[in-house]
């Protein structure tokens, strides 16, 4: 993409970055990295935020914390969209599933950096605005589909990597078996009002699994059931 937005924007993005860049610092010895690869921060720069967020929070977009987006849903700080996409290792030739495409913002961000990104979203209101808001921007590698995200997208699996966008009380196991030998799944775990852990999970190349927890979030919950 190549999208402009003017000397004020750019200011804004601007600040932006320097907003990750100072989390990273803070948060470096949990996440263990002293920067998020260029590529992440290139795209978390290219990205119009402003374009992903309410009118009513325009003023806002570029602010390092969530915003609501509706239907008792938010757009994640712009580090953790960061650190999430970090996390993943995303490669030129990879292709991503997310669950919970919200806005449709994670799912751009990942589409400046990868082949394609799958993304679901189980409501519908939100799922048809991301599709519109994504196709306008020119995001042609990104599928959005409106369904529950619990059982993945069987139909594209395996899949470099994998991202969730709403906390699960466990791994859900569909998501495990549509990950590709050394590829990554990035999901909160825990139950909302509870301490949740931002866990980054590896598939080794015999199917075994490793894993971490990197950092405490606060998700919304993963819904289970079409609204």
């Amino acid at each position: 993409m190549n999208i402009g937005g003017g000397a004020a924007l750019d200011g804004e993005r601007a600040a932006m970055l320097r907003d990750i860049e100072e989390e990273i610092a803070l948060t470096r010895r949990a996440i263990g990295k002293e920067a998020f690869a260029p590529e992440v921060m290139a795209a978390m720069a290219q990205v119009p935020r402003e374009r992903f967020v309410p009118e009513t929070h325009r003023y806002l977009a570029f602010a390092n914390g969530p915003l609501p987006i509706g239907h008792g849903q938010t757009i994640s700080q712009p580090y953790i969209v960061a650190l999430m996409t970090d996390l993943l290792a995303p490669r030129p030739d990879a292709v991503i599933l997310e669950i919970g495409a919200g806005s449709g913002y994670q799912a751009a961000v990942l589409a400046e950096i990868v082949r394609q990104v799958y993304t679901i979203e189980i409501v519908g209101a939100l799922a048809e605005t991301a599709r519109e808001r994504l196709a306008a921007l020119g995001y042609a590698n990104v599928a959005v589909r409106h369904a529950d995200g619990y059982g993945g997208w069987p139909e594209h699996a395996p899949f470099d990597g994998i991202v969730v966008t709403a906390a699960a009380p466990a791994v859900p196991p569909p998501l495990l078996e549509q990950l590709k030998p050394g590829g990554r799944l990035v999901v909160p775990v825990g139950l909302a009002g509870d301490i949740q852990q931002l866990r980054l999970i590896e598939k080794r190349p015999d199917g075994g699994i490793d894993s971490r927890d990197v950092l405490p979030v606060a998700f919304v919950p993963l819904t289970r059931t079409l609204r």
